[in-house]
């Protein structure tokens, strides 16, 4: 049936909120994020995707099967989590539309999905008349034990979009890595364009 895109909203979301919760699994757990992942808290943290008017899901489809996912909501759904990264930035969280993350199998990248998801993202984002819209990546050390050599990160990428790194804007959340047995701080780097 080939790829498609669609939003997910509603009871469709719904539907599919078990198939995105494993997806982020599948992909958070290898390099950067190397991300542990657990079933129950995907489905507690994608809650708020369903809960919230503002949102936006977009499912990558081969077929009936997800095999790609993009979320997105206002950053001041998420004020909790991020006040003290934007603390002392000239820069409001209300303003801010945030891209929270894209994550799409191996073997359908470089199709051009990530550019769909960021469209997507943003021209919704654009419709409720966000100012900016931001992202956050996990930052590790170059000669991490875990790095795969084939590694090729997305700043190039990013770049192109029109995205640029925050000064100072740095966010700490905790995870268990692949391997290990406790949560360890990990900082994630805010990156920004403006949408108008």
């Amino acid at each position: 049936m080939g790829l498609r895109l669609d939003v997910l909203r509603g009871e469709d979301l719904a539907r599919a909120i078990d198939d995105v919760a494993r997806l982020r699994i599948a992909v958070f757990r290898d390099w950067p994020y190397l991300y542990d992942g657990d079933l129950s808290y995907e489905r507690s943290y994608l809650q708020s995707y369903l809960e919230s008017e503002r949102s936006v899901v977009v499912g990558a489809f081969d077929g009936d099967d997800l095999v790609g996912a993009s979320t997105g909501a206002p950053l001041a759904d998420h004020a909790e989590d991020f006040a003290a990264a934007f603390k002392g930035a000239d820069l409001a969280l209300e303003d801010v539309f945030y891209c929270a993350e894209s994550v799409l199998l191996p073997q359908y990248r470089g199709q051009g999905l990530g550019h769909w998801f960021f469209d997507l993202r943003e021209a919704h984002a654009k419709e409720l008349d966000f100012a900016v819209s931001a992202f956050c990546s996990v930052q590790r050390p170059d000669d991490h034990p875990a790095k795969s050599q084939n590694y090729r990160d997305l700043h190039d990428f990013w770049r192109k979009r029109g995205y640029q790194p925050m000064p100072g804007v740095v966010a700490s959340f905790s995870w268990r890595d692949v391997g290990d047995t406790e949560e360890t701080r990990k900082p994630l780097q805010f990156w920004s364009r403006n949408l108008t």
